[in-house]
C-alpha cells in the first residue's frame, strides 16, 4: 500500500510504508517518457506538500489558488496526508463569512533524515525534520578523516542520540551522505598517503551496522544545491547557481527549481576549471578559492590550523592575508561567474560553504565589485545563501524526502524507461 496515496496501514509507521515505495530519483532519459494518473496524482501530492511546507500555514483554498487544483482534489490530497501522519490541523480560521476554513500545516513529526556531510576538514551529521528544521547536529573539525574515522563518528553521535530518545528510528526516512566527487583522486595540501583509500569504499556497507535505513549519495554541492532549493530561495529565485566553498571548490546549477546534472552527473566543476590569473602553468580555480588554498596561506604566515572565527576577528596580520585571499578569490572567480551569467542567466548566484559569514559576505561584495564593468547580457546578484555552513549536511538530509516525498519533474516519469 502507498502511504503518499491511500494512508498508512494500521501497524505499520507512515514512515516504514514511504520507505517501501519506489524512489522518485530517476533522471531524464535520452529518450521520452509519459506519465499516467498514478504518477500525476502522486505528483499532485507531493506538489501539495511542499505548499504546506513552504507557507508554515496554510488553507485548502489558498492551496488551490498556489497550486491550480480543484478544491474537491485539494480536500483529498490533504485528507490523504493527514491521515498518512504528514500533516495536521491546528484549528480554523477565525474571521470573515460561512464556515471557517480549517487551518494546515505539516507534522514535524511526520518524517525525519539523517543527513551526514564528509569532507576533507570535518565531519557533520544533521537530523531534520520534515518541516525543516534541523533537531540535532554534531560536527567535527578533522583534517582528511578516513573510512574508519568516520565509522568512529558516527558509531559515537548516533549512539548518543539513541540514548537521549532524540529520534523514534520508525520516523526515519532515510540517509543522505553529501560527498565531494574523487574525493580520494582530487589532492589538496596536506593530504596524507593513504586518502586514495576513499576511491574505492563502498559507502552503504560503511554505514549500514550505524545508519540502518535506505541510504541516499550525493555530490556535496548538488546537495548543497538541492537543499536551498527546497527552501523558499527557489520560489523568490527559482534559477540559481550555487558556489560551494568548502576544502575544495565546487557549483550546482538550479534550473527552475530543478537540479540540472549533466550528461555525466557532472555539471557545475567550477573548481576545476583553469585559472588564468593563478600565476602557475596547469592552475586551477580552487588553487586559490577554497577553504584549503585559505589555510594554506595562513600557515605560509605563521597561522597553522587557526579557528574560523579568528579568520574573522584576528590580528592584522591574519587580516592582511585575508583581505589579499579576498581580492585574488573574486579575481579568479571573475571568469568563471560571467560564464555561468552568460550561459545559464540565473537569477542569482548564491555562495554557501564552510566560509565564516562575514567573509562570504564580503567576498559576495567583492565578486560584485570585480563584476560592475563587465558588459553582460543580464545580471545575477550574488548573495550568500541561505543554508551555508551545514548546507551540504542539510541538503543531504533532504534528500529521502526528495525521493519519497517531495516534487521533481522524475516523479512523473514511468518506471523502466531508459
Amino acid at each position: 500500500m502507498d502511504a503518499r496515496t491511500t494512508g498508512p496501514t494500521p501497524d505499520r509507521p507512515p514512515a516504514e510504508e514511504l520507505r517501501d515505495m519506489p524512489a522518485g530519483s530517476a533522471r531524464l532519459a535520452r529518450g521520452l517518457s509519459g506519465t499516467n494518473l498514478v504518477r500525476a496524482g502522486d505528483y499532485n501530492q507531493r506538489t501539495v506538500l511542499q505548499a504546506i511546507r513552504l507557507k508554515g500555514e496554510t488553507t485548502r483554498v489558498a492551496l488551490a489558488a498556489e497550486t491550480g487544483l480543484t478544491p474537491p482534489t485539494i480536500a483529498n490530497i490533504t485528507n490523504r496526508l493527514i491521515d498518512a501522519g504528514l500533516v495536521r490541523s491546528i484549528g480554523r480560521l477565525q474571521g470573515g463569512r460561512g464556515q471557517p476554513p480549517l487551518r494546515l500545516q505539516v507534522d514535524p513529526d511526520g518524517a525525519l533524515g539523517i543527513g551526514l556531510n564528509i569532507d576533507r576538514d570535518h565531519l557533520t551529521l544533521v537530523l531534520l525534520d520534515l518541516a525543516g528544521e534541523v533537531r540535532e547536529r554534531r560536527t567535527r573539525d578533522i583534517a582528511f578523516p578516513m573510512p574508519a574515522d568516520v565509522k568512529a563518528f558516527v558509531h559515537e553521535h548516533m549512539a548518543e542520540l539513541r540514548a537521549a530518545g532524540a529520534f523514534n528510528p520508525d520516523t526515519v526516512l532515510g540517509v543522505g551522505v553529501a560527498i565531494p566527487d574523487d574525493l580520494g583522486r582530487i589532492a589538496l595540501p596536506g593530504q596524507p598517503a593513504g586518502y586514495a583509500a576513499w576511491s574505492d569504499i563502498d559507502l552503504p556497507a560503511l554505514l549500514a551496522e550505524e545508519l540502518p535505513w535506505n541510504i541516499h549519495i550525493d555530490n556535496d554541492a548538488a546537495a548543497a544545491a538541492l537543499g536551498e532549493a527546497q527552501s523558499g530561495t527557489a520560489f523568490e529565485m527559482p534559477t540559481f547557481f550555487y558556489l560551494l566553498i568548502a576544502a575544495g571548490l565546487g557549483g550546482g546549477p538550479v534550473v527552475d527549481r530543478t537540479y540540472h546534472r549533466g550528461a555525466h552527473a557532472r555539471s557545475g566543476e567550477l573548481g576545476l576549471m583553469p585559472d588564468a590569473t593563478g600565476g602557475q602553468p596547469g592552475a586551477l580555480v580552487q588553487d586559490t578559492v577554497s577553504m584549503s588554498a585559505l589555510a594554506q596561506r595562513l600557515a605560509e604566515a605563521g597561522f597553522p590550523a587557526l579557528p574560523r572565527a579568528q579568520m574573522v576577528d584576528g590580528e592584522p596580520a591574519v587580516a592582511q592575508v585575508v583581505d589579499r585571499w579576498i581580492a585574488d578569490a573574486a579575481r579568479s572567480l571573475m571568469a568563471p561567474l560571467v560564464a555561468v551569467q552568460c550561459l545559464l542567466d540565473p537569477d542569482a548566484i548564491l555562495l554557501g560553504g564552510r566560509l565564516p559569514m562575514p567573509l562570504m559576505q564580503r567576498l559576495a561584495a567583492a565578486l560584485e565589485s570585480a563584476l560592475a564593468d563587465v558588459p553582460l547580457p543580464a545580471r545575477a546578484a550574488i548573495l550568500p545563501a541561505t543554508m551555508a555552513e551545514d548546507a551540504p549536511a542539510i541538503g543531504a538530509a533532504m534528500l529521502p524526502f526528495l525521493d519519497y516525498l517531495l516534487p521533481s519533474d522524475a516523479n512523473l516519469m514511468q518506471v523502466g524507461r531508459t
